[in-house]
């Protein structure tokens, strides 16, 4: 494929951005050569600034669950840019937006809009602390919960792809309050909290991790947790950013039957749009300012275009039967994959949680950081650009997530798993 224009502004970024871009991760750091620069999106498929099609397995990241520039969402902006972009005042979406998330997920009597995940789970973490009046928080090795200082310990996602260590900036005193522990090992929990449980806030988790590459949680791994931390007076905060409205409509709490204290949310309930969202007992929401003296704010919080794209993506998947095709197409692309690398002698783990999955580089059970570590993160290199060639586009680190749309059909899953059978047979000639 030619990538003339993509690499020309790669060149002028450079010259004014950080590195070129502005997120980490699409910098190709992960898979080498220079990122792709795209032009529209329609449906599955992206095209890139030189012309070139691919079906799109990235979804901005989780968020375009209904695929590209899907059309009651385009109408749904359109009208609401029309009547305003921005109010910086209460509006009857944003309560109906409030009304629709408290209605849906199992454990949010109250919900506070935002601008992005991050911006949600560094609110749910003040919350936390300022409820419990304790400073510690627990979080868990490989998961990422955006980039707040208090995360950015063994934070998983584009940390690891860069191969940084625990970021820079983060002042020591603040980083000393985020205890980790492995994920899928409720053993080491039980130890924190023997030694350190009366000054833990919160424990904040990815109940299915998306940024260690997917990590499926062990049976009982999740309500485990959860009786420890009610043991213990710690509040659990699920970070349900990915699998929220993504999982099932009630996300991973209603598949796992779990309660927590607070839920963070973002991607799919923008529908693209930047939105976020923070909730859960109504107990805890209400010391939020101003019913409450734990502050936090946004001018932009509530906006009426991005609340107007989250409602209209969240009613489209209330239709019957959305899941459920969900599901089968990314089974489809499970087996395939996992069939194409056995056929081509190549041995990859394929983990997956509803439309969530990762091809991972090894042949042995990936189920925490350490063993995600042990992928062969030069292979997936090989693989991912062997994909592109062929008109897939997968993100570009073997420690993230594929996301499945709704909008890849029959004819998206024979052409990804033609490039796969392509991308595989490579590797198992060149090793």
């Amino acid at each position: 494929m030619n990538h003339a224009h993509s690499q020309s502004l790669f060149a002028r970024a450079q010259a004014r951005i950080p590195g070129g871009v502005n997120s980490p991760v699409r910098a190709f750091r992960g898979v080498g050569g220079d990122p792709v620069f795209f032009r529209e999106g329609s449906g599955a498929w992206l095209t890139d600034v030189d012309g070139n099609r691919y079906v799109d397995l990235v979804g901005s990241w989780g968020p375009l669950i209904l695929g590209h520039a899907y059309p009651p969402i385009v109408e749904a902006i359109i009208d609401a840019a029309r009547r305003g972009s921005s109010f910086g005042a209460p509006h009857a979406g944003e309560v109906e937006f409030a009304e629709f998330i408290c209605g849906t997920m199992p454990a949010v009597e109250m919900v506070r809009l935002v601008s992005s995940g991050t911006e949600a789970t560094v609110a749910a973490i003040r919350v936390a602390r300022g409820f419990t009046g304790r400073e510690h928080i627990l979080k868990f090795e490989g998961c990422f919960h955006g980039a707040g200082d208090p995360f950015l310990v063994k934070a998983g996602s584009g940390v690891e792809t860069l191969g940084l260590p625990d970021s820079p900036g983060v002042p020591a005193a603040l980083a000393k309050l985020t205890l980790t522990a492995p994920y899928n090992d409720l053993a080491a929990v039980e130890r924190i909290f023997a030694e350190k449980g009366q000054d833990i806030a919160c424990a904040i988790i990815e109940p299915v991790v998306g940024n260690m590459g997917v990590l499926v949680p062990k049976p009982g791994y999740l309500q485990g947790l959860q009786a420890l931390c009610q043991k213990h007076g710690v509040l659990l905060v699920l970070d349900e950013v990915m699998t929220g409205f993504r999982l099932a409509r009630g996300g991973a709490q209603e598949v796992y039957g779990l309660k927590p204290d607070l839920t963070t949310m973002a991607k799919v309930i923008g529908g693209g749009m930047p939105l976020g969202a923070y909730g859960g007992r109504a107990d805890i929401m209400r010391k939020v300012a101003p019913a409450g003296p734990v502050y936090q704010s946004g001018t932009l919080s509530g906006n009426p275009v991005a609340v107007a794209a989250g409602l209209a993506c969240l009613k489209a998947l209330a239709a019957p039967g959305t899941y459920a095709r969900l599901e089968q197409v990314s089974r489809m692309l499970e087996e395939g994959f996992i069939a194409e690398a056995k056929a081509a002698g190549v041995p990859v783990t394929v983990n997956r949680v509803g439309s969530m999955l990762t091809v991972f580089f090894t042949a042995e059970p990936v189920f925490d950081y350490t063993s995600a570590k042990t992928s062969d993160t030069g292979r997936f290199g090989r693989f991912f650009h062997a994909m592109l060639d062929a008109g897939v586009y997968l993100p570009p680190s073997q420690y993230e997530a594929a996301f499945v749309s709704l909008a890849i059909g029959e004819a998206e899953v024979a052409h990804v798993l033609g490039a796969a059978r392509k991308a595989f047979r490579s590797l198992g000639q060149t090793g």
